[in-house]
């Protein structure tokens, strides 16, 4: 059970952006409206059931310095009234026509979904325009869903150590880019936005132009290039858009070291974050090493850190590596460990060291290389029969800076990549002086100076 749940999750990171075969890639037809809007349609006709989902390129990276969390409080607001809807009408309607819905805010995109009959789409889409432009607020609803995105903190972040804890860390490794504050939000900040930042933020970044329809289903393109021109078409440009410009990292020149301790800690854990390249455009082949060696490292029972760290030294009980390849900036990737009782952190970032240099030094075995692609490969078949995440794929894909094309490139990128290109991407990237080493523990632990000493 565990290493069919470490597949699926390893399924999702490396294909939740961008992979397909060949087989979806005949299905997939692109277009554009002559107000800026992009549409995907991927065909699927073995149900009457279609995915809608709008993706805005504006997340919490795009907020204005002071207004953290920003991005997230508008998309709840969005469920708010139009001109036309009713506060809650919108997910009420959804439901009432048997289908779901919800909404995702992350670093650089937002996005809006929902899972219906076929015969509902033009239905979706025309409330789905209707509140891309018609939003209705008031100071009553700024204030309530105020208190929601708080309570959402609390219950995210503050109630758990792990959270804060990757919260300052995430700080720590962006020096000056937005990735380094939290999605959610900063919390003085958070209690502070009001309605004309919300209404900024929307105003800015909710437009034709700055979107994308991605619709998966049983579905034809000419059916849904009919309704899109109907309900999207009318919908006027932002023409103040203007480019997507974000602060970028300087040059890191010393590794950083953080010790987060909180009373509530019962298992102390040591993890590492490297600055990492994200996926680029026709050049992929270095994004696809890191997201292998992720998998050689950690990817299961037969990885190098389970086996060296948890079944021979017996040092860990857990360990983990992952690299986010969702991302428009600069990436990251991070490995942890949880020590065994008994060994300290700082045993156990020894021993972590020992086998990265071993992995560099050593190279990767070609079988354990080569059983890796192969579930790749059946992890991507698999996806085909969830709409939901092949429109995911791609509106993931072009939010962040990427083509269809990258997207029906990737499944072949990954299969290409060799033991020398894993290694290459190793060496460059775990380099200390553009790294976060955090140590997570109670505050009656020794701390890891000590434990150096002794």
């Amino acid at each position: 059970m565990r290493r069919l749940t470490l597949l699926f999750a390893f399924a999702l990171s490396m294909t939740a952006p961008v992979a397909v075969s060949a087989q979806e890639a005949g299905k997939v037809t692109t277009f554009g409206l002559d107000n800026g809007m992009d549409v995907v349609v991927i065909e699927d006709h073995r149900a009457p059931v279609v995915v809608h989902m709008v993706w805005y390129r504006a997340g919490s990276a795009d907020e204005r310095p002071g207004s953290s969390g920003v991005a997230h409080f508008l998309e709840h607001l969005l469920f708010k009234g139009t001109d036309t809807l009713e506060p809650g009408e919108f997910s009420a309607t959804v439901a009432l026509n048997g289908g779901t819905d919800n909404a995702f805010t992350s670093y650089d995109t937002t996005a809006y979904h929902q899972r219906v009959a076929a015969d509902r789409l033009g239905l979706m889409m025309k409330m789905e325009a209707d509140r891309m432009v018609n939003l209705r607020l008031s100071e009553a609803d700024i204030l309530t869903e105020r208190e929601v995105i708080i309570e959402e903190r609390n219950m995210r972040v503050e109630n758990s150590p792990g959270a804060l804890f990757r919260e300052q860390k995430d700080a720590a490794l962006y020096l000056n880019h937005p990735y380094g504050t939290p999605v959610i939000g900063w919390r003085h900040e958070m209690e502070q936005l009001d309605l004309d930042d919300a209404l900024a933020y929307y105003r800015q970044f909710y437009a034709p132009n700055n979107a994308i329809l991605v619709v998966a289903g049983d579905v034809t393109p000419e059916e849904v290039r009919t309704l899109a021109e109907e309900h999207y078409g009318p919908l006027p440009a932002n023409p103040d858009l203007g480019e997507r410009a974000r602060p970028t990292e300087p040059r890191h020149l010393s590794e950083r070291r953080m010790t987060y301790t909180d009373p509530r800690v019962s298992q102390p854990y040591i993890t590492r974050s490297y600055l990492a390249p994200a996926r680029t455009s026709g050049a992929q082949q270095e994004a696809a090493a890191l997201a292998i060696l992720s998998e050689v490292l950690a990817g299961g029972q037969t990885s190098v850190l389970t086996q060296k760290l948890q079944f021979e030294s017996r040092v860990a009980v857990y360990t983990d590596a992952y690299y986010d390849d969702t991302t428009l900036d600069a990436s990251s990737f991070t490995l942890v460990v949880v020590p065994a009782a008994g060994v300290s952190l700082q045993e156990a970032e020894t021993a972590l060291d020992e086998v990265l240099a071993e992995v560099i030094a050593e190279g990767i075995d070609p079988d354990q290389l080569d059983r890796i692609k192969f579930q790749i490969k059946a992890a991507q078949i698999y996806a085909l029969d969830n709409p939901a995440s092949i429109a995911r794929r791609y509106g993931n894909a072009l939010t962040t800076g990427l083509t269809v094309e990258d997207v029906q490139d990737w499944p072949d990128v990954l299969q290409a990549v060799t033991g020398e290109d894993i290694v290459a991407a190793a060496q460059k990237v775990f380099d200390r002086r553009h790294s976060v080493t955090g140590y997570l523990m109670a505050p009656d632990a020794q701390t890891p100076q000590q434990e150096v000493t002794q």
